[in-house]
C-alpha cells in the first residue's frame, strides 16, 4: 500500500495543537479536555447521549466519561434523564449554561481545523472531509468486526 506512515505520526502533534486551542477555553470555564469534549460530543450528537455512547464514539475509558459527567452535573452543564422505555438508561442533556462553553469549544475547534486545512481549496476541504469519513467508517467497521 502506498500510503505514508505520516498519517500515523502526526497523531501526537494533532492532540498537541488540539489542546493548545481548547486549552483557553477549558481554563476560562473550569472544564477539563475531556469534559469540553463530552459537551462538543453531545451537541454535535444529540442521539448519541449516554455515557456508554460517549466513551464508544470517542473511544474514551468509560470511568474518565463517568467522571467527567459527574463533574459536568455538578457544575451545571448536563442534566440525567432516566429513559422512557428503559428507567436504568440515563440521557444526556445540556443546560443552558452550556451553551457558552459550546460556543467557546466551537470557536477553538474552528480555529485547530483552520490551521490544519490552510492552503487547501474549497473543493479540497470536501475531498478530505470525505477521506476521513471513509477511513473513520473502515476502521469501525473492521473493530466492530473483530468485537473490540
Amino acid at each position: 500500500m502506498n500510503i505514508p506512515m505520516r498519517l500515523w505520526d502526526l497523531q501526537q502533534p494533532l492532540r498537541s495543537l488540539y489542546t493548545l486551542c481548547v486549552e483557553p477555553v477549558c481554563r476560562d470555564y473550569g472544564v477539563t479536555r475531556t469534559e469540553l469534549d463530552i459537551l462538543l460530543f453531545l451537541d454535535g450528537n444529540p442521539d448519541h447521549d449516554t455515557a456508554a455512547e460517549i466513551a464508544d464514539q470517542r473511544c474514551l475509558a468509560k470511568s474518565h466519561v463517568s467522571t467527567s459527567i459527574q463533574s459536568l452535573e455538578r457544575n451545571g452543564y448536563l442534566t440525567r434523564l432516566a429513559g422512557r422505555a428503559d428507567r436504568r438508561l440515563i440521557h444526556l442533556r445540556l443546560s443552558e449554561k452550556a451553551a457558552r462553553v459550546v460556543r467557546a469549544g466551537k470557536d477553538a475547534r474552528d480555529v485547530f481545523l483552520g490551521i490544519i486545512t490552510a492552503g487547501l481549496d474549497e473543493e479540497e476541504r470536501a475531498r478530505l472531509h470525505a477521506y476521513i469519513e471513509k477511513m473513520e467508517e473502515n476502521i469501525f467497521s473492521y473493530l466492530a468486526v473483530s468485537g473490540r
